[in-house]
């Protein structure tokens, strides 16, 4: 099942209340032929042990198992991310 407006709204606006000022979704989530296992989202603005607490509270409210990873430091993977992703911050 591909993720809902509601869900999205609901990721941006608990993002943004750690501070996130940039959100991508990718992975599986983004493929509407299968059915999504869990949502993967990259973020910026939220640092260090407060991105996780954001992963589980968005864990918590979405009922659904959570991939977060930090944009910063740039890399191959995110920079993959940037390329593919779907922003929604």
């Amino acid at each position: 099942m591909p993720i809902t407006q509601k869900q999205i709204k609901k990721i941006v606006g608990l993002a943004k209340s750690y501070g996130a000022n940039r959100l991508i979704l990718f992975g599986s989530v983004l493929d509407e032929s299968k059915e999504a296992q869990d949502i993967d989202i990259a973020c910026d603005g939220v640092a260090g042990w407060s991105l996780y607490l954001l992963a589980a509270k968005l864990e918590e409210e979405l009922h659904m198992p959570l991939d977060i990873v930090p944009l910063t430091p740039p890399s191959r993977f995110t920079r993959h991310i940037e390329s593919r992703g779907k922003v929604i911050l």
